[in-house]
């Protein structure tokens, strides 16, 4: 069961500009859409892959950035910005798209392969990478933990305009059908369970030992992860 501890006990320390608050460590699924006030931070244990889905626009890589000082991030948009730039600017991205695909899973798996605790930008509606990530974490007795962003299509295109950039309607269609799945696969939530606790992770989504849902009224309350130490 999910547990919530004060930030600073039990080896917590809080950041110099971080607001006091609670710790969460996450287990099964954890509801805090609409919770002002949302744990500031999430513990995960040693060498956790936390993958960050959401629909384009929904502000995973902000958030993952907000968490970057607890662990490598691994974001698609830094390959594909890193192939855009040795590419003629007339050559459309769809024509080197698969190269670029092929690059990241080259970085991802790289970077599991070095033990460390990993943060991974999903878009949520591939189910095979998931599973994928959490038997090469297994492998190495980690554990595959889920941070899912639901904040509503129309929130997420209003993402997409203050950032300048647009992912294809079809695109986010496809993100849409995808997230809106993972949605319909939760228990519903059950107000009698204490700290947001749901109930347990769906057999559709087994390979997470955990999944947190945010929205644009807690998102911004979660300032950082943790992870612990290897014993």
């Amino acid at each position: 069961m999910s547990t919530i501890d004060k930030v600073g006990a039990a080896g917590t320390s809080a950041r110099p500009n971080q607001r006091p608050g609670r710790c969460l460590r996450p287990q099964g699924v954890v509801d805090l859409r609409g919770h002002t006030d949302a744990p500031v931070v999430l513990a995960y244990p040693a060498g956790a892959v936390v993958v960050v889905s959401g629909l384009p626009g929904s502000g995973k890589s902000t958030l993952m950035e907000r968490w970057s000082r607890a662990a490598p991030t691994i974001d698609p948009r830094t390959v594909h910005l890193a192939c855009e730039a040795v590419m003629p600017d007339w050559l459309p991205y769809g024509s080197y798209r698969p190269w670029a695909r092929l690059r990241h899973f080259q970085w991802l798996r790289r970077q599991l392969r070095r033990m460390s605790p990993l943060l991974v930008h999903d878009c949520g509606s591939r189910p095979w990478l998931r599973r994928w990530l959490a038997r090469s974490a297994g492998r190495q007795r980690r554990e595959l933990h889920v941070v899912l962003l639901d904040v509503g299509a129309d929130e997420a295109l209003a993402g997409q305009r203050a950032r300048g950039r647009w992912a294809p309607p079809r695109v986010f269609a496809r993100h849409r059908r995808g997230l809106d799945r993972l949605l319909t696969a939760l228990p519903a939530p059950d107000a009698a369970c204490p700290d947001a606790l749901v109930g347990p992770v769906p057999a559709s989504m087994a390979e997470a030992a955990s999944i947190v849902l945010l929205d644009q009224v807690s998102r911004p309350h979660v300032e950082a992860a943790r992870f612990d130490r290897w014993s």
